[in-house]
């Protein structure tokens, strides 16, 4: 339970920290961001399999670049369904998406939370 409840602190901080540095990736306060990283977690667990086997051939022949589409688009999608959370275009979120899972390696590291 404490390393659910620290990987979930990760990735909410971590979404706070890309919607600081974009400002095309909107977060109403830290709490939205504690939110909308659960449904990200929720997309991720229901969503993102799907995606991911109807997208293999691409992510085989992109050596699974194209799982940066994947958690966009699942970023597109969080913001959609989750209030004082937005993200301007596929753009932003395949940036978002990349910033995201840098930070969160990095936080990662520094609580040797592996």
């Amino acid at each position: 339970m404490k390393s659910l409840v620290l990987t979930w602190g990760i990735h909410s901080l971590s979404l706070y920290l890309v919607a600081m540095l974009l400002p095309q990736i909107h977060v109403d306060s830290f709490l939205q961001a504690v939110l909308a990283s659960g449904v990200i977690g929720f997309l991720n667990v229901l969503v993102k399999p799907i995606l991911v086997l109807f997208t293999l051939p691409v992510t085989m022949i992109t050596l699974g670049v194209f799982l940066f589409v994947i958690n966009a688009l699942i970023l597109l999608l969080a913001s959609a369904i989750t209030p004082g959370f937005s993200v301007d275009g596929i753009g932003t979120a395949l940036a978002g998406s990349i910033l995201m899972t840098i930070f969160s390696i990095i936080l990662r590291g520094l609580t040797h939370e592996h």
